[in-house]
């Protein structure tokens, strides 16, 4: 059996998976063609080098490295950048320092059975620290009290599962991320694509097929559901080709257009940007265990 991936590997596919994310123009989110919700691009690329050292420690649980990640984070940028990124790529990361036995995939599922309550309790300090839009309280499980001591964090992701794009990953076995990396992302860049573009597709893809819980959490599921009504009358007006990529001019401006009018409103589907963020991850970890 190879060995698992070092902190060092893990910490440059974490950064670079997160400056990849914010290249790719995706309408409502923050990326090099326009800022927004009060944050710069420099901001995101801050937040992923002083997170990644936390990301790729091998001598913390996944929920400490969650929380030292977004502790740094916020001494950084005094902003939640990352946190949604932090959930989803932590346990990845345990999973590829495991060793290459069996594929990512597999060990990383056992990486979210053995996850337990101090874990939970890492993690939700780390939620209230990041503070993100729309949180609000439940009293299943409110990140803002301490979990009960018998709740593992697993636990408190399938509380949380049915109204939270992140927490439904942990239930499922990450099904979406390594979905949509091997249908939509992977089948592109064999075709040629650029990670930008091909990122990009996927985001738009989505959008149009999920409502994004942080817009639902902050604004009510129908207003999240006509976010993904109106991404899938877009995606169909400019993107009916399985060909078109978001860099062709008209594609662009169509693209730029778009995010401009969710900006203004106060729309930013930021569950849907973490999860390109572990896609970006996942093939950057997949990249490296092939390369002598």
């Amino acid at each position: 059996m190879k060995a698992g991936r070092t902190p060092h590997e893990i910490s440059t596919a974490f950064i670079s998976a997160c400056l990849t994310e914010v290249r790719a123009l995706k309408p409502g989110n923050v990326h090099i063609y326009a800022s927004g919700h009060g944050m710069q691009v420099a901001d995101f690329e801050m937040s992923a080098r002083v997170a990644a050292p936390h990301i790729a420690n091998p001598n913390l649980k996944t929920g400490e490295r969650i929380l030292r990640a977004v502790e740094a984070t916020f001494a950084a940028v005094h902003c939640n950048t990352n946190l949604g990124i932090l959930l989803l790529c932590a346990p990845l990361a345990v999973a590829a320092q495991l060793g290459s036995g069996g594929t990512l995939l597999s060990r990383l599922q056992g990486v979210l059975d053995a996850l337990d309550a101090l874990d939970a309790a890492h993690v939700f300090k780390a939620i209230a620290t990041a503070n993100p839009g729309g949180l609000g309280r439940n009293s299943e499980s409110d990140v803002n009290a301490p979990p009960p001591p018998n709740v593992t964090l697993l636990d408190a992701m399938r509380m949380a599962g049915g109204r939270d794009l992140i927490a439904n990953e942990y239930v499922t076995g990450f099904e979406r991320v390594f979905a949509l990396h091997t249908h939509e992302y992977s089948p592109r860049l064999a075709q040629g694509w650029s990670v930008e573009d091909a990122i990009a597709r996927v985001y738009l893809f989505e959008l149009a097929r999920t409502p994004d819980t942080h817009i639902a959490r902050k604004f009510g599921l129908a207003k999240a559901e006509a976010v993904r009504s109106r991404a899938a009358a877009f995606e169909s007006a400019y993107f009916s080709s399985p060909d078109t990529r978001a860099s062709t001019p008209s594609a662009q401006a169509a693209l730029l257009e778009f995010d401009t009018e969710l900006k203004a409103e106060g729309l930013n589907p930021g569950s849907l940007a973490d999860v390109m963020a572990a896609i970006l991850f996942v093939s950057e970890l997949e990249l490296s265990a092939t390369t002598p």
